[in-house]
């Protein structure tokens, strides 16, 4: 199905994201962080690392002290403000540390935890209500994509919150979305440019129709599923993509400096 192609938009931030999902402990997150080289770049690029709740507090100290514009993410938390739930942390919390970014709705959270789109929209609403910034997951399973109704579902994820979550959200952009097509994360398979192309391109359209053209050209949304060093770059030349959120290659510095500069080298302002 070929949907067409907007225009570039230079007012968007290029982003890149690392997700490091359950890995690396304090040391090894120091280690890496030392050798993501990335300050030198513009401020209109911006890199976010997500590393275990663990690590946040430690990581925001090296990363004030040395004045750096790399900026961190939580990769989860839990919409209510206090309460009896074992093992969860709440908005106030990550703010307290210094976190103000939180990654909701990836295809790991939904899978491993059963996290479904009423969740996910609560954790939305608490998080931009607490003055989060989010980057919100969606993106199709591999059954849903032969069964070409991909584009049905990456709507119905997205349905609630272009419709229920306040315009002001969108215009502040302080929503980031994020499409990972499912059958491509940690598989080594890869979208290919055209279908990365054709999903954001589709997701603008449906943020144009519902909240306005003029917003919806100002919302980064980024790919993820399986990206590297050596595809970054032709992903990062589409039109309607603003970066990445990388899994495994945001483990290594090499790859991870690699992704970045692949961004700087799109980014057109």
């Amino acid at each position: 199905m070929k949907l067409g192609m907007s225009k570039q938009n230079n007012m968007r931030n290029k982003i890149v994201a690392g997700n490091w999902k359950m890995n690396l402990g304090i040391s090894d997150s120091i280690e890496l962080v030392q050798k993501i080289i990335f300050d030198k770049h513009k401020d209109s690029q911006r890199v976010i690392i997500a590393p275990p709740l663990t690590n946040l507090y430690r990581l925001g100290q090296l990363l004030d002290l040395n004045n750096s514009k790399i900026e961190l993410a939580a990769q989860n938390f839990y919409f209510p403000k206090a309460g009896p739930f074992t093992g969860e942390v709440s908005a106030e919390m990550l703010l307290e540390i210094g976190v103000n970014i939180v990654i909701i709705g990836h295809s790991e959270r939904r899978t491993y935890f059963f996290e479904d789109d009423q969740v996910l929209f609560r954790k939305a609403q608490s998080a931009l209500a607490h003055g989060l910034e989010i980057i919100y997951c969606i993106g199709e399973t591999l059954a849903e994509r032969k069964a070409e109704t991909h584009l049905d579902k990456v709507k119905s994820q997205l349905d609630d919150l272009m419709i229920k979550i306040d315009k002001k959200h969108w215009a502040s952009n302080s929503i980031i979305l994020a499409y990972e097509p499912v059958w491509a994360i940690g598989t080594g398979v890869t979208a290919s440019k055209q279908q990365a192309q054709e999903m954001h391109y589709f997701i603008r359209k449906l943020l144009k129709e519902t909240i306005g053209s003029k917003i919806s050209q100002n919302i980064s949304i980024l790919y993820g599923g399986s990206i590297k060093s050596s595809n970054a770059l032709e992903i990062f030349e589409q039109p309607d993509v603003d970066g990445g959120l990388v899994g495994g290659a945001s483990l290594d510095a090499s790859s991870f400096n690699s992704i970045i500069e692949s961004a700087r080298k799109t980014d057109k302002r």
